[in-house]
C-alpha cells in the first residue's frame, strides 16, 4: 500500500470511533474512493457490513454503532424512543421487559438503508414511522463507548409510548410508567404538548397526568394545548372519560 493510502486510512481511523459503522458516502467525504475502499478491504483494514457500509476489520459493532452512522453520517431523523429510551435512561425497573427489542422512531419521509435493516444486530429492531412530533424536539445525547447517539428524553419517550397505545402498547403499563416519572421537566413537556399533532396522545397524557397529579402538572399551561373536538375511541368496550371525551379501559376510570 502506498504512503498516500496509508496517510488517508490513518487519518480516517482517527475520526472513526471504534464500534461504529462507516457508510460509503462518509468514506467518500473523507477522501476514500470506491477503488481505495476496495484496496483497504484487500489489505484487511476494513470489512463489509452490507452494501454501502463497512466496519473496522475485527471490530465488534452493535446496533448503537449502526444508529450512530444513520444519525451522523446519513443525517436521517431516526432515534431511540418510547420504552427503549426510558430503559437506556435507567427506568427499566418499572417497565415490562418481556417484549425484547429496540424501538426506533423514524420520520415517515425516509427509509432506513438495507445494511441496517437486514443486519443481525442481536436485538429485534422495531421501526415506527411517525411524524406526530418535530424530529429533534425533546431529544438528548446518550453516551456509548467512544461515541454518542440521539435518544428521546423521558418526556418525549413517554409521549411516544402513548402514540403506540393501545394496539402496540398497554395503557395500564403507561399509567405505571407515568406514576414513576415524578421529575419530568414542565418546560419540555409544554413545548412537546403544544407541538404534538396527535389529539389522542395529548388527551391520554392529560387524562393520566390528572390521575397522578405530579408536581410538574400544575406548571403546564393547558390553554396553549389544543385538544381538538369530538369524542375519541381509544379502546373497544371501554368507558368514556367525560373530561377528555376518550373511551379508555374501565380500570383506568376512578370511581
Amino acid at each position: 500500500m502506498s504512503t498516500f493510502s496509508e496517510t488517508i486510512i490513518n487519518r480516517l481511523l482517527q475520526h472513526w470511533p471504534q464500534g461504529t459503522v462507516a457508510t460509503s458516502s462518509w468514506l467518500k467525504e473523507n477522501g476514500v474512493s470506491t477503488s481505495l475502499k476496495r484496496r483497504y478491504q484487500e489489505s484487511l483494514w476494513i470489512e463489509s457490513l452490507g452494501h454501502g457500509a463497512v466496519i473496522r476489520k475485527g471490530d465488534t459493532v452493535e446496533w448503537p454503532g449502526g444508529l450512530f452512522a444513520l444519525q451522523t453520517q446519513l443525517h436521517i431523523h431516526v432515534h431511540v424512543g418510547g420504552k427503549s429510551a426510558l430503559e437506556l435512561q435507567g427506568y427499566a425497573h418499572f417497565l415490562k421487559l418481556s417484549q425484547s427489542g429496540i424501538h426506533l422512531y423514524l420520520q415517515q419521509s425516509k427509509k432506513l438503508p438495507l445494511w441496517f435493516t437486514n443486519h443481525a444486530w442481536g436485538q429485534s429492531m422495531h421501526v415506527h414511522m411517525t411524524h406526530f412530533l418535530p424530529p429533534s424536539l425533546g431529544l438528548r445525547s446518550h453516551p456509548e463507548k467512544d461515541f454518542s447517539i440521539q435518544i428521546s428524553g423521558p418526556e418525549r419517550a413517554f409521549l411516544e409510548m402513548l402514540y403506540l397505545a393501545p394496539k402496540n402498547q398497554d395503557l395500564q403499563e403507561c399509567y405505571y410508567v407515568l406514576e414513576n416519572l415524578i421529575d419530568l421537566r414542565p418546560s419540555v413537556l409544554q413545548d412537546l404538548l403544544e407541538k404534538v399533532t396527535s389529539v389522542k396522545v395529548k388527551r391520554l397524557f392529560l387524562f393520566l397526568a390528572d390521575k397522578l397529579n405530579h408536581p410538574w402538572l400544575e406548571r403546564l399551561d393547558r390553554s396553549r394545548i389544543s385538544l381538538g373536538s369530538g369524542k375519541r375511541k381509544i379502546v373497544e368496550n371501554g368507558v368514556l372519560d367525560k373530561t377528555y371525551l376518550i373511551t379508555v379501559p374501565g380500570e383506568l376510570i376512578s370511581d
